[in-house]
């Protein structure tokens, strides 16, 4: 409905007015770097037997049935290996997330008991690399393989396609993060592995949306491995239990408003404003700051609370630092199977194509509203805006009650024909109106209307303002601020500011005067209303 605006500005027959304005991995076998060849696996194996026992017999077949999802309801209680099997009928999908809990289990009790110093040495992509972080890449390669399904695999810290032997057709492509948070390992903070699968053999190229399944695990008070598949609805939390068996113990479906949340790379407020306001709301509007430094456990507790907000924002300091395929897109899957959101401010991180191994974003993971916020608070919107003065002969009391009464909005705008209550009280914020007539005449001569929302009123200050929440003429988030200003002599200035979005086919120039001829020509009629009201009494 823009371009009834845009019609009606166009006009040549607009006069001059006082109006101001302002803009405001596809990669073949043969480019796998020889120095990576079988790195991981020179050395015995950290693994105990479990992994090494998989007849060749298991492969077979698993491409045909892959397709044919369970229908078997999954319950809480249920093992890893029963809620695999009701959840999904591909017996390579199967053995590749029982391999990487097999792992999980494992890299759990080295965790806690090896060693943190520094292994005197950096990672490709130039993070400290501590020695638990070697262990637990080496637990998930060697898992990988023996799966059988898993065609390649990379790691953060081994950034080059593994071949793991495994099938192209009915097999899987895994990345992971082998220890997010090993930097903390040492203050025993939680730390978490991160991983993704997707089918084939393509890491590149691809998008997180083409996930068929996707992981964490939580190595904290307790040891849970935290799932989602693509086949099957919700996110599920499995506990590690004494006897070194995972129950499931959760599901989630929903990502509820709350008011938590976890701002990541804070040093970006210093150079990106957006987001020292997005920072500054939550502080304002009294959220619960739950951060730990771990990106595992501050996403883990949207999933678990189901509610809250993650954040790591970009600046031009502070680069994006979090890994669109190791970590953001399979934390973006879990997320968003768990009935939440995520987003790099303009889309769905699971849309970002994968272009290579190091791609790197800025990520919001949370609920629907919390993520809409996110987004209008960083890439806000480039405003149109302009304001209108005029002088009205008549004390500031006697202006007040004209302006400020929805019932007396007709007597200084004719061009309104009805204005309805919708919700609310008039006067206090949140109170809502429907505005009707030919303010903003149709080409079709259809009848304009506008549903307006009260945002404050001040009658000390003589002062409100309100948001245009919908009409049919283009209007939509625009916000009008009306201020009236003591002149002396019982004479009134009435000031009208107003912010609007940018309007398609229309210019700034042809769309500010438009409305401020609009505008100025209802503060003209404010004196004759006062007038003609008291020769009624």
């Amino acid at each position: 409905m823009e371009a009834s605006v845009a019609f009606y500005a166009r006009g040549a027959f607009l006069p001059t007015t006082s109006s101001k304005h302002s803009s405001a991995l596809v990669s073949p076998p043969s480019s796998i770097s020889p120095s990576f060849s079988s790195k991981i696996l020179k050395s015995s194996s950290l693994f105990g037997e479990s992994l090494r026992t998989v007849p060749k017999s298991s492969l077979k077949g698993s491409k045909l049935k892959s397709s044919n999802t369970s229908t078997t309801r999954c319950e809480i209680g249920d093992s890893l290996e029963e809620f695999l099997t009701k959840s999904t009928s591909d017996r390579g999908l199967i053995r590749v997330m029982l391999c990487m809990g097999e792992a999980l289990r494992t890299i759990s009790f080295k965790v806690k008991t090896a060693s943190c110093g520094g292994t005197a040495c950096v990672n490709s992509f130039g993070d400290e690399q501590l020695a638990v972080d070697v262990l637990a890449d080496k637990l998930l390669f060697e898992a990988l393989e023996y799966s059988h399904f898993c065609k390649y695999a990379c790691s953060e810290e081994v950034p080059e396609l593994q071949d793991k032997g495994g099938p192209v057709e009915g097999g899987f492509s895994v990345a992971f993060d082998p220890l997010d948070g090993s930097s903390i390992v040492d203050t025993n903070f939680t730390v978490g592995t991160i991983f993704g699968v997707w089918p084939g053999d393509k890491l590149t190229g691809v998008t997180g949306r083409d996930q068929v399944a996707a992981a964490m695990g939580i190595f904290g008070p307790r040891t849970t491995y935290v799932l989602a598949l693509k086949d099957a609805p919700g996110t599920h939390e499995f506990l590690l239990l004494d006897e070194g068996k995972w129950q499931h113990v959760k599901d989630t479906t929903e990502i509820g408003e709350g008011k938590m949340f976890s701002p990541g790379n804070l040093r970006a407020t210093t150079d990106n404003p957006n987001y020292a306001k997005l920072i500054d709301y939550y502080i304002k509007e009294k959220y619960t700051l739950r951060y730990t430094g771990g990106m595992v456990p501050d996403v883990n507790q949207i999933i678990v609370k189901e509610k809250g907000i993650f954040t790591n924002v970009a600046s031009p300091s502070a680069k994006a630092k979090l890994r669109l395929l190791f970590e953001v897109a399979p934390l973006g899957f879990l997320i968003e199977k768990a009935g939440g959101y995520s987003s790099d401010g303009t889309q769905s991180v699971l849309d970002k194509v994968i272009d290579n191994l190091d791609d790197r974003t800025q990520v919001a993971y949370g609920s629907k509203n919390e993520i809409i916020r996110f987004e209008e608070t960083l890439y806000e919107p480039e405003k149109w805006h302009g304001s209108v003065q005029g002088l009205v002969a008549t004390p500031l009391g006697q202006v007040w009650p004209v302006v400020s009464q929805t019932k007396r909005l007709h007597e200084w705008m004719p061009m309104v024909e009805q204005c309805t209550d919708l919700s609310g009280q008039e006067g206090l914020p949140g109170y809502i109106r429907l505005v009707s007539g030919f303010m903003f005449p149709q080409p079709d001569g259809e009848r304009s209307w506008i549903k307006e929302r009260l945002m404050s009123m001040d009658p000390v200050s003589y002062t409100y303002v309100y948001r245009m929440e919908a009409s049919n003429v283009g209007l939509d988030g625009s916000v009008n601020v009306l201020r009236l200003i003591d002149y002396g002599e019982d004479s009134t200035i009435v000031e009208w500011l107003f912010e609007i979005s940018p309007v398609e086919d229309a210019t700034e120039e042809n769309i500010i005067d438009y409305l401020g001829f609009l505008y100025k020509s209802c503060i003209n009629r404010i004196e004759a209303a006062i007038e003609a009201a008291s020769r009624k009494k």
